[in-house]
Formats: C-alpha cells, structure tokens, sequence
C-alpha cells in the first residue's frame, strides 16, 4: 500500500481568504470587550439585572469586531441569552446577532425545590441508578419566552447502558418538562496501521525516556490515543510500542484503529488550522483525547460520541455487521461537535440541535476533502465505509430522506425530529450551496417545491459556490452570526450575513447563490 504522510505543521496564525480574520480570547482583547459592553446595554434594553461575560472575540483584518458574550439575569445563567456584538472598525454599532432581544421579566422564586425537580426530571432523562444528579436555577430562553427553571444534569448511563451527560429542563414553578438534551454527542452511527481505513501512513509519536513511543502527537496539542479495553468510559491507557511500528491493517491487532484515530484527530486539527485559522477544537492549541475499542459493558458498540466534559472522542469497536467507527469523516464530524460547544453552542434539540448536527456533518465531510486520501475518496456520504457488506451510508447530504427518515426540505415541526434527522435539512442546503442541484461530473441533487416536507420533488436548478467558498461561509456564520437557539431561517441570515463579509457584499453573485440554495430547502 502506498505511504502517505500527515504533514507538520507550525502553529502560526492563518488567514481566512479575504479577511486575514483573528481569533482570540477576551483577554486578548479588552478594549474590544468594552467598546461592544457599552453597545450593549442599550441595545438589548438590559437593565442593571443584566450582566455579560465575553466568551470569544473576533477581530476582522480591517478593524471590525465581533464579541460573543453569555447573558447572566439576576445572576442566573441564562440559557438562550448569548449575543454577539458586531462593531465597525471605527467603533460604531453594526449590529447584533441574538434571540433574546430584551432584559426576561420573571418571578425568579422557584415554586418547585430542586430535590423535586430532580426527582421529576428521572423519567426524562431515563438514567440507570448510580447516576449523579446536579441541579441548577437558571432562566430558560430557548425558543420560548424567557421563564424560571431547573436545569437538572445526570451523568451516568442510561438504562440501556450508553453513557450520558443528560440535561432536563423543568419549568420552575410547575415541574413541566421545557426540553432536554444530551452533552454527550453521538454520531448517530451504526456500523463500524497500518490504519483500518487509510492504508500504511505516517503518523507523530512521542519517544519516551525510558525507552519506546507512546501514540502522542506533540505537534498537535498533545493529542493522545487511549486504549478502553473493552470498557464504557474512564481514562483508558496510553497506546505504547517498543519499534514504533503500529498496527497491521487488521481489526484483530488493536493498534490498528488506534492509527485511524491518531490521523482522524490530526486531518482535522489540520483542517480547522489551515483552512479555517483556528488552532484546535477550542483555539487554545490544545489537543483532545481519542479513546477506542469502547464496548457496551463487554458487547458490541455500534457508535462514537464526542464529550465536552472530558474534551474526548470516544469509538465503538463495532459488531459483525459494522467495522470499528474510525472513519475519517466520523471524526472529523465528532471533533466538530466541540468547535459548535465553543463557538455558537447550538442546543442539542429542536432546529439549533439539527443544525448542530448538520454543521458535524458537514465539517465531517470537509475533513475528508481536506484529507486527499487515496484509500479515502471523499464524497458527501457520511459514515459510508462502515457497513461490512458495503450496504451504504449511515446519511447521505446529496437527498438526506433517502434514509426514511431525514428531512430534505423545511416545514413546520421539522424540529420535532430527532436532530440526527432534522439535521437533513442543513445537509442538503450545504451539497446544493457547494456543489449545486446538478454538479458536472457529480450526482444530482432534487430541490424542495411549495408542499414538501421530508421528501424534496423538485427538479429547480441551483448553482453552488464550490466547496472553498461553502465551508469558509459555514464557519464564519457559526463562529460570529450563531447563537445558541439559531434555527433554520436564522441560519439563513447567519450564511447571507457571512457571504457578505467574504465574497463582495449584499446582493454579490456569491450572496445570490446563498440565498437561492436556501429558497431550494423551502427557507425564506
């Protein structure tokens, strides 16, 4: 097999095309901070209640500013609340993206305990016993007028044994169940070096005092490969070698996936770096952990899931139908779950849970452009490797209901499906906005007419951007124009307000092919 090599890279600021954007903490910027502070106030017609902490800055090549902050009320958190500040380089106001527009006014004196809510929440959240249970006052903002309530984490496993960091939202007064969301997320994957995947390649290892390697990539962050052993969770083991010879290609060595994963983290650290300038998942330089041949307590685990909590990927070892899931594009898409925690923190339910989704998938994909493998055609199937008798991909972007179940197009109560469902309607404006209903050389793609739901019927023809131009939109309106409660017609706005900064403005052709890849999923 051919030797391809992941290639080094220095940790220096990148550019995006056009823009020479910078990206830094809010320490890094404090007059940023102050100048967005003081537009703030009044324009969310806050009142001293009200209190923001900068969580990121964005600083344009020509002087603008973007600040995100989260919204406390009366010092309680406030879900839903995040704002970002966009600024002229002058200093003027040019804008803000948010859902909450105005300072909630709430009964903030909880009717129900938290011991109540706690035990309320139980059934929700379906947790096996043994789990912990946390329980915070907060005000709830997403997608529905601001109101008291419990925000009730229980982390453990569920009762069918997956693991889950699981919250519970519970109207404080009455105990009515608001939502719920997982901090654990899956890549809704069934299906599972000498890598398995990508054929013989070289990958970075650090050469120990004592003797050997240990499957630790000092160029990226420190990124590290751990080895589960068959187990759930908890730290794992650090893969070592004496020859620094890893892997044979084979499922049975248990090197092997370990290879896939050490280049799943390091194509993607390389992507976000040189496509996007962002230095690892949360821009502090700072590698994840990769975590393989989890099992579901001694059987088969047919999945792979990111966590914020231990800022790791976690790979199922699969079962006789599905290979182990250490594909490029699941980890790329599973890396990509943390930059969203990071930059708009979309909530993992309703539309911003699908488009948080959508937006793994779609970065996902990306990786596996980026990547160029030769073992590894990129294409805009997800997970599509990974059924042992080639019986097809886990989703497809290019018409997502072909599964039965994802959404082609939007309408009504799209975000009343599972995210891993709804997100179909992000994936199919992404392959229509990058490659067109009908690219040459590529598969058609169908667009949405009046009436249609799940299933596009339409035969409109729409041209793409390409996908250079698609994935720097996507990520410009996820890091400065996404909130955490953006749905799909804000995404609209959020792509449109990116297309503008990047590709000539209002009413450029660049713009009028995002706006019209969009009429094409039924958003207007």
């Amino acid at each position: 097999m051919t030797s391809h090599s992941l290639r080094q890279v220095a940790l220096a600021c990148a550019a995006l095309m056009g823009l020479g954007i910078a990206q830094a903490g809010p320490a890094q910027h404090p007059g940023a901070v102050a100048r967005a502070l003081a537009h703030l106030q009044p324009a969310e017609r806050s009142t001293a209640a009200d209190s923001f902490e900068a969580r990121d800055v964005v600083v344009d090549a020509d002087g603008s500013e973007h600040v995100r902050f989260a919204r406390r009320f009366q010092g309680l958190r406030v879900i839903g609340g995040d704002v970002v500040v966009h600024s002229q380089a002058g200093g003027a106001l040019r804008g803000l993206s948010r859902t909450l527009a105005a300072s909630p006014a709430l009964d903030l004196a909880p009717r129900l305990r938290a011991a109540d809510a706690e035990l309320a929440g139980l059934r929700t959240a379906n947790v096996a016993t043994g789990a912990t249970v946390q329980s915070e006052l907060v005000v709830f903002a997403h997608q529905r007028r601001p109101t008291l309530a419990w925000d009730v984490l229980y982390t453990g496993v569920t009762k069918a044994g997956v693991p889950t960091e699981r919250h519970v939202i519970l109207q404080a007064h009455t105990g009515q169940v608001l939502d719920s969301f997982d901090d654990i997320q899956h890549v809704d994957a069934v299906g599972s070096g000498q890598s398995l995947f990508l054929g013989t390649i070289e990958i970075h290892t650090d050469q120990l005092d004592a003797g050997g390697y240990a499957l630790r990539d000092l160029t990226r962050g420190g990124h590290k490969v751990m080895d589960l052993k068959g187990k759930f969770s908890g730290p794992g083991t650090l893969f070592v070698d004496a020859d620094n010879l890893w892997g044979d290609g084979t499922k049975t060595n248990r090197q092997t996936v370990a290879v896939d994963a050490a280049a799943g983290h390091a194509y993607t650290w390389d992507y976000y770096l040189n496509v996007h300038g962002r230095h690892g998942i949360a821009d502090d330089g700072v590698g994840a952990t990769s975590k393989v041949h989890q099992s579901l307590f001694g059987l088969p685990w047919v999945n792979a899931s990111w966590s914020d909590s231990c800022f790791c990927m976690s790979y199922g070892d699969g079962d006789a139908s599905y290979w182990p899931l250490v594909a490029v594009d699941v980890a790329g898409h599973e890396m990509s779950h943390g930059v969203t925690s990071r930059t708009a923190g979309l909530i993992y339910s309703g539309e911003s849970g699908g488009l948080n989704e959508a937006t793994s998938d779609i970065f996902g994909t990306m990786v596996e452009f980026y990547a160029k493998n030769p073992a590894e055609t990129p294409d805009y199937l997800i997970g599509e490797r990974l059924p042992r008798d080639g019986s097809g991909p886990l989703r497809t972007m290019i018409q997502p209901s072909i599964d039965g179940a994802s959404a082609d197009c939007w309408y009504a109560g799209v975000g009343n499906l599972d995210v891993h469902y709804s997100s179909g309607v992000g994936n199919h404006l992404y392959y229509l906005l990058a490659e067109g209903s009908q690219p040459v050389g590529g598969p058609a793609s169908p667009t949405c007419q009046a009436g249609d739901t799940r299933v596009a019927t339409g035969s409109a023809v729409v041209k793409g951007v390409g996908r250079q131009k698609a994935e720097k939109i996507w990520y410009r309106a996820l890091s400065v124009y996404m909130t955490s409660s953006t749905d799909y017609h804000a995404a609209r706005e959020a792509t449109l307000a990116a297309a503008a900064d990047l590709y000539g403005g209002v009413g450029s052709k660049t713009w009028n092919k995002v706006n019209a890849a969009w009429s094409a999923v039924n958003v207007n």
